[in-house]
């Protein structure tokens, strides 16, 4: 009679078994860092809130008669035209400026001493794109908010909101990790606003956020259809339409998707350079 044996895995170490969580919980506790830190400093908050306010208040009577434009198709009034421009006009602004966080850890050896440590580099791109994303959202409720105050309807519902809050967030991610990309390979706070303001600028206003293109000129529209912050603001229309067309929404999210993953790609890479130049 032959004896039963009976073989037993190798044990597994705990850290092992919990590597595929680490990303995760370096992710949160980052993420918990940058929040700490904005809540320590409310009127940045407070200025990030206004900000959007005060565009949507000025630019809607600045041009609130463009909708009597012949050739002006959007329909409603122009609150409701202008609201999904706003949200991402603040989504982009506000990622632009997210590398200046980095340029201060680097000022303040605070980078060296994570990239030294043990840390998730991925953790350290994502929680700052996480860290954004959040502030887009708040911002984005009370935009949506004071435009709802001001008589502005939307068809969407609760669905079209989070479509919108989605597409919002999308961008903030893409723009966010170039941001962080821009600050490890130039390590200057100059250079970055310069960049971001060179950008920013051009992306906004080569788009529908304030007029419809069909209005523009035509090499407008035509550059517009590559214009990832123009992907955003078609989001946002559409899923905040009565009637919005789900393949549109569907496209263009999937761009805005698979931007925000090159670019966090690319983001995470650039902490090799700069760790080689340091």
């Amino acid at each position: 009679m032959s004896a039963v044996t009976t073989t037993r895995s190798p044990a597994v170490p705990v850290e092992a078994r919990r590597a595929p969580f680490t990303g995760l919980r370096h992710t949160l506790l980052l993420t918990a860092r940058h929040l700490r830190a904005a809540r320590r400093v409310p009127m940045f908050v407070l200025m990030n809130l206004l900000q959007p306010m005060i565009w949507l208040l000025l630019f809607g009577q600045l041009f609130r008669s463009v909708v009597n434009i012949p050739g002006f198709s959007a329909g409603g009034s122009y609150l409701e035209f202008l609201t999904p421009g706003i949200v991402m006009m603040m989504a982009l602004s506000g990622s632009a400026w997210a590398g200046t966080a980095y340029i201060q850890d680097m000022d303040r050896g605070v980078m060296d001493r994570l990239l030294t440590s043990p840390t998730s580099r991925g953790a350290l791109m994502v929680s700052t794109l996480v860290y954004q994303s959040v502030l887009t959202v708040l911002q984005t409720v009370v935009v949506l908010g004071v435009a709802w105050l001001g008589g502005a309807r939307f068809g969407g519902g609760a669905g079209g909101i989070l479509l919108l809050l989605l597409g919002a967030a999308l961008l903030t991610a893409a723009f966010s990790a170039l941001s962080n990309a821009a600050a490890l390979l130039t390590r200057d706070q100059t250079v970055l606003i310069g960049l971001s303001q060179l950008l920013t600028i051009p992306l906004m206003f080569l788009s529908s956020a304030l007029m419809d293109t069909r209005l523009s000129a035509g090499w407008v529209a035509t550059v517009a259809r590559f214009n990832p912050f123009e992907w955003a603001v078609v989001v946002g229309r559409e899923a905040l339409s009565r009637h919005a067309d789900a393949g549109t929404v569907l496209v263009h999210l999937g761009l805005l998707a698979g931007l925000a993953v090159v670019l966090t790609g690319v983001a995470t890479r650039a902490f090799r350079t700069y760790q080689r130049n340091t």
